[in-house]
């Protein structure tokens, strides 16, 4: 479920391993980075080529918006679609 005020915004997100994958799908997840508006303990729904064709701790620049669902919290949303840019490999 979209939230009403939120807008598309360009977002730094990394691709990681979590320690626990519990209710989780997959071992590679992706994750804003630190410094910005969001913590870095929020997912993110994305394109899944961000964790099948880049090594982990890759970093991407992709546009994202702040949703949730019901009974499930925030997390981030971009639409698998878009395009995203590359911005430093580990």
């Amino acid at each position: 479920m979209s939230k009403a005020n939120e807008v598309y915004q360009y977002v730094l997100v990394e691709s990681y391993k979590p320690n626990s994958t519990s209710g989780l799908h997959g071992d590679v997840h992706i994750r804003p980075c630190a410094g910005q508006a969001y913590p870095t303990t929020l997912q993110v729904e994305c394109s899944k080529d961000l964790v099948r064709n880049y090594p982990v701790g890759t970093k991407f620049k992709i546009k994202a918006k702040l949703t949730d669902r019901l009974g499930s919290g925030d997390f981030l949303y971009s639409y698998f679609g878009w395009k995203y840019e590359v911005v430093s490999k580990p």
